[in-house]
């Protein structure tokens, strides 16, 4: 995105995502974007970095695409499979892994791929259809779990761009 374009929520409508999923749709697009640019040009030292002992730019993104499949997991009213599991407890350790800065990026595109097809795919119909969250089972909606993969995308992006600034100076 060049930095003339107006923001994902300026350009109009996603195609085929209902206007009460719109807001969703446009940030996760500005998330997307967002890591992109924030991200761009660091060296691999840089996105494993810790300054400060915050978590590094590369647990950032793991997690990014991680939670965004779980939540949109639960939002479709199943539960996690095997290899999500494997992938949540991957995120705790993934620092040691330390995977390529292309793999990661290219992961949350893909997640963020994902989550707009899921959110064209969904009715209105079903948005206040009830779902569950988790081993424990507690209570959420389909709309809530889609704003929540939204919002905490929003949330981690801005930790991103934060950590980022930090380690490039």
């Amino acid at each position: 995105m060049a930095t003339t374009d107006p923001e994902p929520w300026l350009r109009g409508p996603v195609p085929g995502v209902s206007p009460l999923l719109q807001p969703a749709a446009h940030a996760l697009l500005m998330a997307r974007e967002d890591v992109e640019q924030a991200v761009n040009g660091l060296a691999a030292d840089q996105i494993w970095a810790r300054p400060g002992g915050v978590a590094s730019l590369g647990f950032h993104l793991a997690h990014l695409t991680g939670s965004t499949d779980r939540l949109l997991t639960y939002a479709r009213g199943e539960t996690l499979s095997d290899k999500q599991k494997a992938a949540l407890a991957r995120e705790r350790t993934i620092d040691a892994e330390r995977p390529a800065l292309d793999q990661l990026i290219g992961d949350w595109r893909d997640a963020v791929a994902s989550a707009l097809a899921q959110l064209a795919s969904t009715s209105d119909a079903a948005l206040t259809e009830p779902r569950e969250v988790g081993r424990a089972r507690l209570p959420s909606t389909v709309f809530g779990l889609l704003f929540h993969a939204a919002e905490h995308a929003a949330r981690h992006t801005g930790q991103i761009v934060t950590t980022a600034k930090l380690v490039r100076s």
